[in-house]
């Protein structure tokens, strides 16, 4: 009884409150802006004139090779809602709290490919050059890595922090950090390359909004990395999954002996890996980029490759390169979204995760979903400096009031408590099967990834197939679908799970398909049944 007086009190409370995620609005635009330029390229993305020319995301792109054109799909009528409702909501004024945001455009940069590519030794020496870590660290690094044996295996020590990792040179959880350049602010996530930690790659991707796949040029090394059995090809194909606007591939050990900085072995490693890509999706002229480097000595990395060692590349290095990548369409006024990566107890419950869309103020309420609990945020915190708000695209972590740690799981959304993201545990997605030996019937299982969340799916009916080159929907059900075949289906979740349609939200809307450490089919959710 006294658990029921609580809860209507606490109801009372915040209806009394009204506090409303939307009305952060007004007060968002009231301020000074700080970056004009990227304010207006945002709006400018939104104008729908722009949509086409985007390469936002190549799913929908008609000559797309692996997915097929959904009839209707960018009809965004659906999403004009949310634009009454903001204008009704927005005319309250928030209460007056001293501003205190980062202002650089937030961009969240994953690194993946082959175990032992190079990855982690490039995120540190990233570190090391813009000076993110100081070096004292860094010689104590290398003392320690020099008693072990292990001397060029300092760098990545800035990234792979516990001593597992150290000991072996494997990366296992996605490691994070983050630098600063004159216009934007990168969050690195170190993604594992070993194939037994797809999913915690997986979780590193679904945040990311540029992806850097490191190949390594030493002979032998870039065959294993791609042949059959090797991590480049999937991590490749995770992070279009994952919805990663820009692929940058960065040829790494370019010093070492066996390569010299020969341009025949970029070219070969580069003309093995460029059909591949293409065949995801990734568009060469618009968001795919080539680069050599060398991570261990810096070459390429910060500067532009001295010349001598190598005259026949003269682009530009891979941290101004990507300083100049165009701004990246975040939806600032939509209701806030944030799915929670990672959880931990320290003096309350602080859930982790990137901001998906809308803003977020201390001392707002918001509800954490499936399970409909309401929160409030007691501190912010964007990549460890503690703020006041924060926008779509940082990568934060949110003190909350009125949950215990337990009762989050990685996977749940944060968000809005008067807009709050769909649940569902049925629903029709257009998957593409991409390898799986057998055939799938209505009664396979498998682990889904969506957003940050991992759960059991079953096949609970096969609707249609999908041609891949007109997009024309089969008249009968199939019985089967087999390897590059491309269907519709119902799927039934084991638990209930936060998921959006894909044309609303894409998002929250894509996810993979795992089966016996192996990814075998991406999809896109096309409407939630229940």
């Amino acid at each position: 009884m006294a658990q029921q007086n609580d809860a209507a009190d606490i109801l009372s409370k915040f209806s009394t409150l009204n506090v409303n995620a939307l009305e952060f609005v007004p007060s968002f635009s009231t301020q000074p802006a700080p970056a004009p330029e990227i304010i207006r390229n945002e709006e400018e993305a939104r104008t729908p004139e722009n949509n086409e020319s985007e390469p936002l995301d190549s799913w929908d792109v008609e000559d797309d090779a692996i997915l097929t054109p959904e009839d209707e799909e960018m009809d965004l009528d659906d999403g004009d809602v949310d634009g009454e409702n903001l204008s009704k909501v927005s005319k309250k004024k928030p209460p007056k709290v001293e501003e205190n945001k980062s202002k650089k455009e937030h961009v969240n940069v994953v690194f993946i490919g082959h175990v032992d590519a190079g990855k982690s030794t490039i995120g540190g020496q990233i570190m090391s050059l813009t000076g993110m870590v100081d070096k004292r660290t860094l010689e104590k690094y290398e003392r320690e890595a020099r008693e072990k044996s292990r001397e060029s295996w300092y760098l990545s020590w800035a990234l792979d922090t516990n001593q597992e990792e150290r000991d072996k040179g494997k990366t296992v959880e996605v490691g994070r950090a983050y630098f600063e350049t004159e216009k934007k602010h990168f969050t690195i996530l170190d993604a594992p390359g070993h194939k037994s930690f797809v999913p915690n790659m997986i979780g590193g991707a679904a945040q990311a909004d540029l992806a850097v796949l490191v190949i390594s040029a030493r002979k032998g090394e870039f065959e294993t990395g791609f042949d059959r059995g090797g991590q480049t090809r999937e991590h490749a194909m995770l992070a279009k999954t994952a919805g990663v606007k820009h692929l940058v591939v960065l040829v790494n050990k370019m010093d070492d002996p066996t390569v010299n900085w020969d341009v025949e072995r970029y070219n070969e490693c580069k003309d093995k890996i460029l059909p591949y890509l293409k065949k995801l999706g990734f568009n060469p002229t618009k968001d795919l980029t080539f680069m050599p480097c060398s991570g261990i000595t810096g070459q390429g990395i910060k500067e532009q490759i001295d010349e001598s060692l190598c005259p026949w590349y003269r682009g530009p290095a891979f941290i101004p390169f990507i300083d100049e990548l165009p701004s990246l369409n975040r939806k600032l006024d939509g209701p806030f979204i944030m799915p929670i990566v990672d959880k931990y107890k320290d003096m309350g419950t602080v859930v982790m995760g990137k901001v998906e869309s809308g803003v977020a103020k201390k001392g707002q309420n918001l509800l954490v979903m499936p399970n409909r609990t309401q929160v409030s945020i007691d501190q912010l915190w964007s990549d460890d400096e503690e703020v006041t708000s924060v926008g779509p695209g940082e990568n934060c972590k949110i003190k909350l009031k009125g949950i215990e740690e337990e009762d989050v799981s990685p996977g749940f959304v944060l968000c809005d408590a008067s807009n709050p993201i769909k649940t569902g545990k049925i629903f029709d997605a257009q998957v593409v099967i991409l390898e799986h030996k057998s055939i799938i019937c209505a009664g396979y299982s498998a682990v889904m990834h969506i957003h940050c969340a991992a759960e059991e799916i079953t096949v609970k009916a096969l609707i249609c197939l999908v041609d891949k080159k007109t997009g024309e929907k089969s008249k009968t059900r199939p019985r089967f679908v087999k390897q590059d075949q491309v269907a519709i289906m119902r799927i039934e979740c084991s638990g209930l799970i936060c998921l959006e349609q894909f044309k609303l939200f894409p998002q929250m809307g894509r996810f993979t398909l795992r089966d016996e450490n192996k990814t075998i089919a991406i999809g896109k959710v096309l409407k939630v049944i229940e």
